[in-house]
């Protein structure tokens, strides 16, 4: 194939009208100053989208272009390059047919990458444009470490041996770093951020160690390796969290902090003694401060306009509940995120702290030093707030602060664990609080969940199994009414799961006041019975209904809430 010929991107941009004289000079000067693509710096100045790029760069070459977000790639294809092949040359090989190889590239216009992929590959290559930001995210995705993590397990159950070996001294020797044990985990957490996980689980079992990461709410199996690597494991990662690596009789907990492709990543860890030894779990929290804003949640409008009227107020109690890893806590700094401002003081009380959020004052539960959520939710109250964050009602003491911090004029945002939103005032009074002190406080409850996504890569049309027909027809939605049913097939992009990403689905209940009336009143079952009027239709098992006959997400998924949400 004859190289292509070198475009001049920004005139081609202007010849189809996609900007102006005036965007291309701005663009222009940008690429004199920074050195930047003008491509990226069209884009990223939202003048044209990507897509556009790409697609009339393959208009104007000849070639095609390539919707990876739909494109079902080949990891064994893919990985005649290797990662760093690839990442410096912004190319993906794609498939291989009439014994030539199609490559897509960011930049199809890049002689010397053409050349030298030609003399790497050793074949016959035919060029696709794809965008760079679907680029790098499928190398993200393909070049995973798992067998490198496989490969760096039985390097160090090869140096162990039969030996008993100090590894807190191999933590303090000169080059450490070098150590399999650091490679293993350096590499572990690298995987773990690239695919989002949320957790990590170390699991010894008999005769093996498992390692599984939690994507989107669900484990995935990640590596297998010799049990006895596993001491090795723990021991380093105690080191590193400041915990008694003498104790394995008794579970421990910490955190530390970690740099892992350029991002700070928080990581709380918890241990427990097993039948096989310790077992660890870490959950990951990205420093970064990229929590969603509110509109990026997925409330309805109707819901989000009236949510977003609540967390103005100068005082009153909002609530978010849910199980543990149901994005109560993204929700909550969202409407933070919304209110902050010069004029509001805003503190939090977390255990951990999970984002970072300039502008406001954020202080971390510590139990060791008996820093406890009531004894910080008194001192926030003698700093003057406007608006309180408290990561969790968890116990009588910091209930009955939060209410009477609400009483005398603050705004209180707080988390429960509660099945929905009708069971949570019951469960506030269960904790002791008083109904009268619970009915004049509490403004809004927000109960959610987190649905998984179709994969829109491999998303098709699905017909439900007997089984699940007839659980849609006892939820009222027979055969006429079932939508667009779809599940994913499973393709690279979604690891096979069928699967990509979660949507938040809620439901929130307003205390009007014949609600705050029924709530003040000694019969429980009275304001149970009103709150369930009001929430007829608008529950989150109904807004996983819809989403489902959208196409949005599976049957099985929205089973799996019912489940969650329904005695």
């Amino acid at each position: 194939m004859a190289r292509p010929e070198k475009i001049r991107l920004g005139e081609l941009m202007m010849q189809h009208k996609l900007i102006s004289q005036e965007q291309l000079m701005f663009a222009l000067e940008e690429q004199k100053r920074s050195g930047r693509k003008i491509g990226r710096i069209l884009a990223d100045n939202a003048f044209v989208s990507e897509d556009q790029v790409a697609e009339m760069l393959g208009k104007q070459l000849g070639i095609p272009y390539v919707n990876l977000k739909f494109y079902n790639v080949n990891p064994e294809i893919i990985r005649r390059l290797s990662e760093s092949q690839a990442r410096r040359f912004r190319v993906l090989v794609l498939e291989e047919r009439n014994g030539r190889l199609l490559v897509g590239m960011g930049d199809p216009t890049d002689l010397f990458a053409f050349d030298e992929l030609t003399r790497i590959l050793k074949r016959d290559i035919e060029i696709a444009v794809v965008t760079e930001g679907q680029l790098l995210e499928t190398i993200d995705r393909i070049y995973r470490r798992t067998a490198e993590i496989s490969g760096l397990a039985r390097e160090l159950s090869d140096e162990l041996g039969d030996t008993t070996v100090d590894f807190s001294a191999m933590g303090e020797t000169p080059g450490s770093d070098e150590a399999p044990v650091v490679k293993l985990l350096q590499t572990m957490f690298g995987d773990a951020t690239q695919i989002r996980a949320s957790d990590i689980h170390i699991e010894p079992q008999e005769g093996r160690l498992q390692i599984r990461f939690r994507i989107d709410g669900v484990l995935h199996l990640q590596t297998e390796a010799d049990n006895k690597i596993a001491p090795a494991l723990v021991l380093r990662l105690k080191l590193m969290s400041g915990l008694d690596i003498s104790e394995k009789r008794l579970p421990q907990d910490g955190r530390f902090n970690i740099q892992v492709r350029d991002e700070a990543v928080d990581v709380r860890i918890a241990t427990m003694p097993t039948q096989y030894g310790e077992s660890v779990v870490m959950r990951l929290l990205n420093q970064g401060g990229n929590f969603l804003a509110l509109d990026k949640l997925g409330m309805p409008p109707d819901m989000l306009e009236r949510f977003r009227k609540t967390i103005q107020r100068s005082s009153g109690m909002v609530l978010v509940t849910g199980p543990t890893g149901s994005g109560k806590t993204t929700t909550l700094y969202a409407g933070l995120a919304e209110i902050n401002s010069v004029e509001q003081k805003i503190i939090t009380v977390e255990d951990p702290i999970e984002y970072r959020l300039p502008g406001i004052n954020q202080v971390q539960v510590n139990a060791k030093i008996d820093l406890t959520y009531a004894r910080i939710l008194r001192a926030a109250l003698r700093q003057d707030p406007d608006v309180i964050l408290v990561g969790e009602m968890r116990d009588e003491e910091t209930v009955h602060i939060g209410l009477r911090a609400v009483m005398t004029g603050h705004m209180v945002f707080s988390t429960l664990h509660t099945r929905d939103a009708v069971s949570t005032l019951s469960r506030l009074v269960d904790m002791g609080a008083p109904r009268y002190m619970v009915a004049a406080t509490v403004q809004v409850v927000l109960a959610q969940r987190l649905l998984r996504r179709v994969c829109e890569s491999c998303s098709e049309p699905y017909s439900p199994t007997p089984q699940e027909v007839e659980w849609l027809e006892h939820e009222g939605i027979q055969r006429g009414s079932w939508g667009e049913l779809k599940h994913g097939r499973g393709c690279s992009r979604c690891n096979n799961t069928g699967y990509l990403g979660r949507v938040g689905v809620y439901e929130m209940l307003e205390m009007t006041e014949p609600l705050v009336e029924a709530a003040a009143h000694d019969d429980a079952s009275r304001f149970t019975q009103a709150a369930r009027a009001i929430m007829q239709g608008k529950t989150m098992l109904d807004r996983a209904l819809e989403l489902m006959t959208q196409g949005h997400t599976s049957v099985a998924e929205v089973m799996r809430i019912s489940n969650q949400v329904e005695d």
